[in-house]
């Protein structure tokens, strides 16, 4: 089977370490840190070593948690101060602040991070990375570990299963030339997302919360280790009845479960050699009454979470197992050799209203009133019945199933002398993935407020398979001299794909090689202050048996950082020209019939901006502190050429396809402002935290904004507040959208939807 033969093939494969460089008093000037580990297990082996073997800057915020394997990238003072590229993380006190579960509440308070809102929950986030399309964060790469998580990301890069970030101990951003060792997503950045350790001694902890909307979580985790083994178990359930109003009635909520288990053992250790083994097997599941149908802008003003009666059968499901098993080598301080093995197994089913039959649903939404519409609208809404057949609502699953795995290797290399200090790494990883889609429909009648089967047979519209083959290698090297570090690195991808259509019995095969450049360098001015500057090629493969052109840019870098013990702020310009702009059109963008997932290009457009962020905290004497942080994105988008589309992104209907010079691309604020203001004692801490996004475009244009194709601008505020009642207990509280904030996020791919309403829950946290 190819998919064995793929596991089997290598062992020395691309991980996604960081070029993060840090300070070391010892050194006259920066040095290059350790790249971040590139596996999950990784950190388990570590995990469950002696206390002795941990990195000295590991986090010590869980004094029974194991240290963190690896380099942690920290935001105030330490590893990310001398990197040649944009690199912010979420540490775990931000993510206890909040106790968020929708990552995008933590991910927009990165500068240079945008998201679409969706379902107001964050189960599928849509994520973007300065100027990149943030539908299903297609244009990202995203780890869990450092391993890829998407289901999968060569063949079918749109991300519908996201982890749970309630199970997260840090996130890390990676943007500019720090990314080239990242992939196969190389334009915007990546995003990694950082499980819990191993801890060294037994603990444990529970966490329960209640709110509205019915909402619900369980959470808990345990572990322990010794000097040879370790063990970590968590297991979560999440979910609601959901905030929207289905016409007749009807839950709109989902619920979400997520398990992991870590296992560490450590084969070997002595006279500076080690090995050890990892383990991370990890179980989620989904059931959630979504959909993609929204409202006419008439209904949305007056009843914003209002559901048509329409979308009364739609429901995603999902299940997903994984598996990531890691060995690591350690030779004295200089050589670590760490080598990865994975599989992760996806299939969903989305059953949703597709369209109506005799009409375009777009449309219909969004000229409600006009002849025939008015009475597709009341069979959308259940105020009128289908007079035929031919009038029938289409209800269709988009079941799919989805394979990712791999085997991938990171070999680093540290040499230094008097003065200077040299940091090479080598990865290389060889990659297969595949989805299966078999997509069809069935006609619904309205009757009597009821869907009922219109008795035409089942139409299948989709049955495909497409898989990838993909070897990745990267260089990458960082020299440190005095006050200078200079990043060279070098990406290569060699893709092969195929897509098999059973429905006109077609094979296409796609190939793409690249090679990916990338130079990065900071210069202290004084031991807080410096100048960087970088550039790298981008890159975003073509989906399979396509013979499209890539998708290419050159990206450009520089700014200013400041990083003191108590201050961290910087500035910096982005300018991202692109080649050829492309996207894989997708069904959550609008894409329907044989556009969906097909590649289209835009040729030359330019992305550009400033990215601004500060960080600090205020002590006092009186034991109390004042955590504060902001961050701005300022970016502007300008396609440079004529040219005529089916992208429903891209092509306004009113031109007849013919999208133009100028004209900016959709969803991306031109202004993105985020603020957090806390004050913390002892045994007690509160913090609100401001987020606005200004008017975006819903299909790309230039001049004025047209109010039917726009989302809204929007400031939300969010507040929590915590209290330790003992040294193991603390109690909760979190508000989402303090003002009960209603705003239009998106209008994809079928009308006009709405962010979330104020959320509140109260929570019980025991930590063991």
């Amino acid at each position: 089977m190819n998919s064995a033969r793929f596991l089997l093939a290598g062992l020395f494969v691309l991980g996604a370490p960081t070029a993060a460089l840090a300070q070391d008093p010892a050194v006259p000037g920066p040095k290059p840190a350790a790249p971040a580990a590139s596996s999950a297990a990784s950190s388990a082996a570590s995990s469950a070593a002696a206390p002795a073997t941990a990195p000295a800057d590991a986090p010590t915020t869980d004094p029974a948690a194991a240290k963190d394997v690896g380099t942690e990238l920290t935001v105030v003072g330490t590893k990310e101060a001398e990197t040649g590229g944009s690199v912010h993380s979420v540490k775990r006190k931000q993510l206890e602040r909040f106790k968020y579960d929708d990552p995008t509440a933590l991910l927009t308070s990165v500068p240079g991070v945008y998201a679409r809102v969706e379902d107001g929950f964050g189960l599928r986030p849509n994520i973007g990375i300065r100027g990149a399309t943030s539908d299903r964060s297609k244009k990202v790469t995203l780890m869990e570990d450092g391993v890829l998580f998407g289901p999968a990301p060569y063949s079918a890069p749109a991300a519908y299963y996201f982890p749970l970030i309630n199970r997260m101990r840090g996130m890390r951003v990676v943007k500019g030339p720090a990314s080239i060792v990242y992939g196969p997503q190389t334009i915007g950045g990546a995003i990694d997302f950082l499980t819990e350790d191993i801890p060294a001694t037994p603990s444990g902890m529970f966490d329960l919360a209640l709110g509205n909307f019915g909402y619900a979580k369980v959470h808990a985790r345990h572990g322990m280790s010794d000097d040879r083994t370790g063990f970590l178990l968590e297991g979560i359930h999440v979910g609601s009845t959901g905030f929207k109003e289905l016409d007749g009635g009807g839950d709109t909520g989902f619920v979400r479960r997520e398990w992991m288990a870590k296992g560490a053992w450590s084969i070997y250790r002595a006279e500076g050699v080690s090995h050890d083994l990892a383990l991370k097997l990890g179980y989620g599941s989904e059931t959630s009454n979504e959909t993609y149908l929204g409202l006419t802008d008439a209904d949305f003003r007056a009843t914003p979470y209002r559901r048509y009666l329409a979308s009364k059968l739609d429901r995603m499901s999902w299940n997903r197992t994984s598996i990531v098993a890691t060995h690591t080598i350690k030779l004295g301080g200089a050589i670590e050799i760490i080598n990865t093995a994975y599989r992760h197994d996806l299939h969903r089913i989305w059953r949703k209203v597709n369209g109506v039959r005799g009409a375009n649903i777009n449309d219909v939404l969004a000229a409600p009133d006009a002849l025939t519409n008015a009475m597709y609208m009341g069979i959308l809404r259940g105020t009128a019945d289908s007079a035929s057949p031919d009038q029938a609502i289409l209800v269709g699953p988009n079941d799919r199933t989805f394979v990712s795995q791999g085997v991938q290797s990171v070999v680093r290399w540290t040499t230094k002398g008097e003065g200077w200090e040299n940091r090479l790494e080598y990865g290389a990883r060889l990659h297969y993935d595949e989805i299966n889609r078999y997509q069809y429909q069935d006609g619904f009648m309205m009757q009597g407020r009821e869907l009922r089967p219109d008795g035409r047979p089942t139409e299948v519209t989709t049955d495909n398979t497409g898989s990838t083959t993909a070897l990745a290698m990267y260089f990458a090297d960082a020299l440190a001299w005095k006050r200078l570090v200079v990043s060279p690195g070098i990406r290569a991808e060699i893709i092969r794909s195929r897509l098999v259509d059973r429905l006109t019995g077609t094979s296409e095969l796609g190939t793409a090689q690249v090679f990916l450049p990338g130079l990065g360098a900071y210069y202290g001015l004084t031991k807080q202050l410096g100048v960087l500057g970088g550039v790298y090629r981008g890159f975003s493969p073509p989906p399979p048996g396509s013979r499209n052109r890539v998708e290419e840019s050159v990206n450009f870098e520089g700014g200013v950082r400041y990083t003191g013990k108590k201050l961290r702020a910087e500035i910096i310009g982005f300018f991202n020209d692109y080649k050829n702009l492309a996207n894989i059109c997708t069904f959550s963008e609008g894409c329907v019939g044989g556009s969906q997932d097909q590649q289209f290009d835009a040729g030359a457009v330019w992305v550009y901006g400033a990215e601004a962020f500060v960080e600090t905290e205020v002590k006092t004497d009186l034991g109390v502190s004042f955590p504060v942080r902001g961050g701005y994105t300022f970016t502007q988008t300008d396609i440079r050429s004529d040219f005529k589309s089916d992208d429903p992104l891209l092509a306004d209907p009113r031109n007849r396809g013919w999208v133009f010079a100028g004209s900016e691309l959709p969803y991306i604020p031109a202004h993105q402002l985020t603020a957090m203001l806390g004050v913390e004692g002892k045994r007690w801490g509160a913090a609100v935290q401001a987020l606005h996004v200004s008017r975006m475009r819903e299909i790309a244009g230039q001049g004025a904004f047209d109010d039917a194709r726009a989302t809204d601008a929007y400031t939300i505020f969010d507040v929590s507040g915590n209290v330790k009642i003992t040294k193991w207990m603390q109690v909760y509280v979190n508000v989402r959208n303090l003002t009960d904030r209603a705003y239009l996020v998106s209008r994809r791919p079928f009308g006009a939807r709405p962010g979330s309403p104020r959320m509140m829950m109260v929570g019980l946290k025991i930590d063991l």
